[in-house]
């Protein structure tokens, strides 16, 4: 998992070849500037040894050789590092990108098996974290690999025997790092996994604050809060622990390096082998041999915490796509609405059947009414008629088409919906109501505002229809914003109409004026209506009733009464208290 995740980021980073040569570049020339200092450095040191044997020209000239180095490498480590962050941030940028576009294509199934907040937290949270390992990472892993090679093949130039110390010991700083890194990659995840829940609950808590407070839940949240994160804290904690101790354990190593290599060159100057610049400069390369091991190690953090996000990130990125439309598929024009479902058959999980064997027809301009007790399947079948999801057994044909024969776009440009929980976005009253046609004109916007009674309430704004909504509509009551819905879809003139209890929000009286505009809304299109009160529905031509997936009943308000089946049941329960 962990293998595949750095392949895949290293694979946006791909797309940025030249900043990657760039940085490269930049990484090469630095260290090579670098590495050149301490040749000077011992030079000046040789020139100044002995009484009266300093050569004060000799010296001007390293000193000023040697700033030019030190500006050199400090031009080209800035050039990475330009570099390095312009690839790290295009790189997450293209992250982001994707994974939005992936949950527009995702199907819905998708979105609803996980909390929304934990969704978000992966978009905005994990990505970050994927930037700032990427930032560090490709400046470290730079610098230090070029760092490495160039300075062995120095101390290789100045003795061979001193060079192979260094390398021998090497390889168990690499293995400290390597096993405290193996067992602090699990701790990331888990802190990923703890992070991304608690944002969804955060963001659950945070949109439910009103019933939260009606029931006194404010206490039991806050424990339940506190719960994940403790999770959290104790997560975070270990993984800090483990990788905390990277850095002091591969210094410790490298303290090491650095005395063997003294030791080394001491007795090498003292038998004549090498002269004391040469053990300065021998010196200063093994402090730079070892330095980015200290550095690598360091950002390990980082690296391994950006890791466990990345896996998170692809987690979504790998969802199987919403099933693309037929090659051969249709592009429905205008329908004339016939809607069939013929021995349909459906379960969101596997195990668990939901609708079985359920076929109705609905003639063009037919009112259709569904109804029954809660979960009984109403609100699937519309999310089937939609295509939100398909259907598992049996098929639904619009105007004689199975539905999966058509192309998505133009299936649901024949439906206008209006759902239980009106969905306002942040924007004018005018963007809200065009937002199924933005290019309408102010006259049909205003027309359709008309025709949902919101005309009224909208001139009593305080800039009208270029009156600001916040996100939600939390500035409108609940009301009004199920008015500008129905606004938004009287303005697109479907074929079949959709409502989802569509006035529960609505007082009685305003009910009555929408009621009459749906009338003429629905005059001449197919209408489904799913309602909860039944009082809304005695005008429907066929009422469905469900019970379980099936439908148990059907007919006319009229005759199901007389019938004094379950829809009598459930219809005089609303007004006498008889228990269904």
């Amino acid at each position: 998992m962990k293998r595949r995740a750095i392949f895949r980021v290293l694979g946006y980073a791909r797309r940025y070849w030249l900043y990657l040569a760039g940085a490269l570049g930049g990484a090469v020339l630095s260290v090579a500037l670098t590495l050149w200092a301490p040749v000077i450095i011992g030079d000046g040191v040789d020139l100044i040894l002995g009484p009266g044997q300093v050569d004060f020209p000799g010296l001007a000239r390293m000193i000023g050789g040697l700033s030019l180095v030190i500006l050199g490498s400090a031009l080209f480590q800035w050039l990475m590092g330009l570099c390095t962050n312009a690839i790290a941030y295009r790189t997450v940028r293209d992250l982001r990108v994707d994974i939005f576009n992936k949950l527009e294509r995702a199907p819905l199934k998708v979105i609803d098996s996980r909390p929304h907040g934990d969704l978000i937290s992966r978009v905005i949270n994990d990505i970050d974290v994927i930037s700032d390992g990427l930032l560090q990472g490709f400046s470290q892993l730079f610098t230090g690999v070029v760092t490495i090679v160039g300075t062995l093949l120095f101390m290789l130039s100045v003795s061979v025997p001193i060079a192979l110390v260094v390398v021998l010991v090497t390889p168990l700083s690499l293995g400290v790092a390597a096993f405290i890194a193996k067992r602090s990659y699990t701790s990331f995840q888990e802190q990923s996994a703890c992070r991304g829940e608690l944002g969804g609950y955060v963001e659950e808590m945070l949109g439910s604050q009103k019933v939260i407070k009606a029931f006194g839940y404010e206490q039991r949240a806050q424990r339940q809060f506190e719960e994940i994160n403790s999770r959290l804290y104790r997560s975070g904690v270990k993984s800090q622990f483990f990788s905390s101790m990277t850095n002091p354990c591969t210094r410790f190593v490298n303290g090491i390096v650095y005395a063997a290599v003294g030791v080394a060159g001491a007795l090498a100057a003292l038998s004549g082998a090498m002269t004391v610049g040469q053990i300065s400069c021998f010196l200063s390369y093994a402090n730079q041999y070892t330095k980015p091991f200290n550095e690598i190690s360091g950002v390990v953090t980082e690296l391994q915490s950006a890791l466990a996000s990345a896996a998170r990130v692809f987690e979504i990125l790998d969802e199987p796509d919403e099933p693309a439309d037929r090659p051969d598929a249709r592009t429905m024009e205008r329908s004339r609405g016939r809607v069939s479902l013929q021995d349909v058959s459906f379960r969101y999980r596997p195990d668990t059947p939901l609708i079985d064997g359920l076929s109705l027809k609905a003639e063009s301009g037919q009112r259709i009414a569904i109804v029954g007790p809660t979960g009984c399947g109403k609100t699937t079948i519309i999310n089937l008629l939609m295509r939100f999801y398909d259907v598992t057994g049996g098929r639904i044909a619009l105007d004689g088409y199975d539905i999966r024969e058509l192309t998505r776009s133009s299936l649901r440009a024949q439906y206008g919906m209006v759902l239980q929980e009106s969905w306002i976005f942040s924007g004018t009253v005018r963007e809200n109501i065009a937002y199924g046609r933005p290019d309408a004109t102010q006259e049909e916007i205003e027309a359709a505002a008309r025709a949902a009674h919101a005309h009224g309430f909208i001139m009593r704004m305080p800039q009208g229809y270029d009156t600001p909504l916040t996100e939600g509509g939390s500035n409108i009551s609940q009301g009004q914003k199920q008015l500008l819905c129905i606004a938004r879809v009287m303005l697109t003139h479907p074929t079949v109409l959709i409502l989802d209890e569509a006035t529960s929000s609505i007082d009685t009286r305003t009910e009555l004026r929408v009621q009459q505009a749906f009338n003429r809304m629905m005059q001449g299109r197919t209408s489904f209506v799913v309602a909860h009160r039944l009082s809304t529905i005695r005008e429907a031509d066929n009422i469905l009733v469900m019970r379980d997936g099936h439908i148990i009943e059907q007919g006319r308000h009229e005759a199901l009464l007389k019938k004094g089946g379950f829809y009598a049941q459930l219809y005089y329960s609303q007004f006498k208290g008889i228990q269904a």
